[in-house]
């Protein structure tokens, strides 16, 4: 739900402090006894009866009752006290004073004086002050006060000079004040007046009028605006309006300022429906002043389920510009998109099999200071079917098989085709066998591809095939062992694990390159029949791969405290097969030796670590480690290392720390050693005033080859009302592994 100006939290307060009083009763109490009594159960109302006590309970006529002295009524689970009480039957009203005070769960309410008629439940409470308090649906107290709560009728009353804060007695840092605050509970709104929000005795945010819902529900209104600063736009103002249209969908209008740009103007739109649901965006700037062009931005993600089994869903994602995101956004997961997808798809599940259909463009944002050259075919469309089943018990039978139809707009004239139509079928079979000890599992298939190309390049032909079969055996060993390590039980496993391919040399050379690329190589890679991803290129394969893991099982915990492995494939013949016709083939009879240790080492340190290391050369092809530090929340430290011969050094680091009770340091910077260039940097403070936390953060990022964009945030977070400023967290939670706000572990 979204938290609008108009949202008071002090609302539901005064409401529930009448709730446990009698109903109207035709006939006086059925029993009275003092120090300990009990008003029968037609004047308890339909909550159930109303037990009283006091020092001193007497009648003083024929329909007075009158209570002093620590009186104590006591419904329904809600207490009530006072030091006096007049119930006057005949006139139906009930007078209390002195030290009035109502307890129920989550609620504490306490006033001077209270007149309250029963039969049209109107009355005024004097001095009334409230204090709710924190459940585990709402983890911040509040409290707050008025000058006098008036009742107009059984499901509506007025506060005057009411106020509202989560701060501690004795300590307003933060107040909200509403000169007129009316609640109508049958209709469920309340509506307040000259609202005023202060932050140390300061006008902060003020508004006229506001309404809002008492039922928890979503309401129309201003959310808090966001303030912030950024080297490219300058002062950056967006004041969201939210629409609730209906329980199930809802919009929001989103209005920009950009000082170096001009006003840009943006909504979003999310439905929820029985069987669909989705979301659309769309951004518009007219004429940017600095670009002196119009920029936009639209979006579309939905999904539809029309039967349990048949589903579809369309995404389609479009900018004005190459730069539109290098320019607007401030967050480098959305600066560093380079490929925009445009599809839509049709997929049904058929238990044993799967089918579906896709059809697909692409947006490709270029950098001109590094452009992707061989920019991606669009599929208009793509047919897929796969099957799966178990014959006889044991026999594994598969089938793998693809249809697409391939166009390129702009295609490189000296490597890309126009386009072509390519149908793939890879038929298969496999018989696993396993026990707790072992596994082996032989595999067979054969595979086929036709091709049909459009106006082929020289040395193609328009008709093409490949055919050929593939063969693999997959076998390993699970050997375990239980050992002690300073007083804590362990148990080791040790799996040595052997793969081996065989598929036979097919030219390739003259078909086209539609989707394929090679996979880099990896422990996921070594283990896999076609060292190429997409269906253009099938490798030539007699090679084995082994490799050897051990894992480290805390047996109290079952947590996996270290994981080592070690892996490496071995050729038995010369690489033919390449991307490209021009690539050099593999010279060298094994791949590079790969090594990985990662693991939880205890519940505040962790390791990820993995090592490429060049047999042949005698060198460090690529390098990961990474470790972290997260002992308790507010502490969290990460270091990173990586390393890739010839292209990328880089380390990063990230830090969320105390540096006094109140103030925590956070900090990242990704440093490339290689371009000598800060990737992305990122310093600020967090200060917890107990009911209120101020992050000031500073951002930079490099968003292109030679380009970089600087921003300033600063936040104001109100706790349990909302936030004020231009919003760090996305940054903070990107940036700083761990990274947690201090207002979820630290409370007044």
């Amino acid at each position: 739900m979204p938290l609008t100006l108009a949202r008071l939290a002090l609302v539901p307060a005064f409401f529930v402090l009448f709730a446990w009083l009698p109903a109207h009763a035709d006939e006086p109490p059925l029993a009275l006894k003092q120090d300990t009594g009990l008003l029968g159960s037609r004047a308890a109302g339909e909550a159930g009866p109303l037990f009283l006590s006091a020092d001193q309970i007497q009648s003083v006529g024929p329909t007075v009752i009158e209570a002093s002295g620590k009186v104590e009524a006591r419904k329904a689970g809600q207490n009530f006290y006072a030091d006096r009480l007049r119930y006057d039957h005949g006139a139906e009203q009930v007078e209390a004073e002195g030290n009035i005070r109502l307890e129920q769960p989550g609620l504490i309410v306490t006033g001077s004086a209270l007149k309250l008629k029963l039969d049209d439940s109107t009355g005024l409470l004097n001095d009334p002050r409230y204090r709710i308090l924190p459940t585990e649906e709402r983890r911040t107290a509040a409290r707050g006060e008025a000058e006098t709560l008036e009742l107009l009728g059984q499901n509506r009353f007025t506060a005057k000079d009411a106020t509202y804060t989560t701060c501690a007695p004795g300590n307003d840092d933060w107040q909200l004040k509403v000169a007129n605050l009316d609640i109508d509970q049958g209709r469920q709104i309340g509506t307040a007046r000259n609202v005023l929000l202060k932050f140390k005795d300061m006008p902060l945010l003020y508004t006229p009028w506001a309404d809002f819902p008492l039922n928890n529900a979503r309401k129309s209104g201003f959310l808090p605006p966001t303030i912030g600063f950024t080297g490219k736009s300058g002062l950056d103002v967006t004041l969201p309006y939210y629409f609730n249209l209906a329980p199930n969908y809802d919009a929001t209008l989103y209005p920009r300022f950009l000082a170096t740009r001009g006003l840009q103007l943006g909504g979003e739109f999310r439905y929820l429906m029985p069987s669909f649901h989705g979301e659309a965006a769309l951004e518009y700037l007219h004429k940017d002043q600095t670009e002196e062009r119009t920029r936009w931005l639209a979006s579309l993600s939905h999904t539809q389920n029309f039967t349990s089994r048949l589903k579809g869903e369309v995404t389609f994602q479009k900018v004005s510009d190459d730069e539109y995101f290098r320019d607007l956004s401030n967050q480098i997961d959305v600066t560093s998109r380079s490929i925009l997808p445009q599809e839509g798809l049709l997929s049904y599940d058929g238990d044993w099999w799967q089918a579906g259909l896709r059809v697909q463009q692409l947006q490709v944002l270029q950098d001109p200071n590094k452009p992707i050259l061989q920019t991606p075919y669009y599929r208009l469309p793509q047919f897929t079917l796969t099957a799966s089943r178990v014959l006889g018990g044991r026999i594994e039978a598969g089938i793998e098989s693809e249809y697409s139809l391939f166009h390129h707009p702009d295609p490189n004239p000296l490597s890309q085709v126009e386009g072509g139509s390519r149908f793939t079928v890879y038929p298969s079979i496999k018989l696993p066998y396993s026990t707790s000890a072992f596994f082996v599992t032989p595999k067979v298939g054969y595979h086929y591809t036709h091709y049909s190309i459009e106006q082929p390049l020289p040395g193609m032909e328009e008709k093409q095939s490949r055919s050929l079969p593939i063969a693999s055996l997959d076998s390993g060993f699970i050997l375990e062992r239980d050992f002690s390590f300073r007083g804590k039980r362990y148990l080791q496993t040790l799996e040595p694990r052997a793969y081996y391919v065989y598929a036979p040399y097919r030219d390739q050379s003259t078909l086209p390159v539609f989707d394929t690329a090679l996979l880099d190589l990896s422990f996921a890679q070594i283990f896999t029949e076609n060292q190429f991803i997409g269906g253009d290129r099938v490798n030539d394969a007699n090679q084995l791969t082994l490799a050897m893991t051990s894992r480290f099982i805390d047996e109290t915990s079952g947590l996996e405290r270290l994981k080592v492995a070690l892996g490496q494939r071995y050729y038995f013949s010369s690489q033919q097969v390449t991307l490209l016709p021009t690539d050099p083939p593999r010279d060298s009879k094994a791949t590079d030796l790969l090594a990985l240790l990662s693991g939880q080492i205890s519940s505040a340190w962790r390791v990820d670590s993995g090592w490429q290391y060049d047999t042949d050369l005698g060198k460090t092809i690529k390098t990961t480690i990474s470790t972290s530090y997260h002992p308790s929340p507010g502490k969290a430290a990460s270091i990173g290392y990586r390393f890739l011969d010839g292209s990328v050094e880089q380390l990063d680091t990230g830090l969320q720390w105390p540096i006094t009770r109140n103030v925590y340091g956070l900090l990242r910077a990704n440093y490339s050693f290689r371009d000598n260039n800060l990737v992305e940097g990122l310093a600020g403070l967090e200060y917890n005033g107990g009911c209120w936390v101020l992050r000031a953060v500073a951002q930079r990022i490099t968003t292109a080859e030679k380009d970089v964009n600087n921003a300033f945030f600063l936040q104001l977070e109100l706790n349990g009302m909302g936030r004020l400023g231009a919003s760090p967290m996305s940054a903070l939670k990107q940036s700083i592994p761990g990274y947690t706000p201090t207002n979820e572990f630290l409370f007044q």
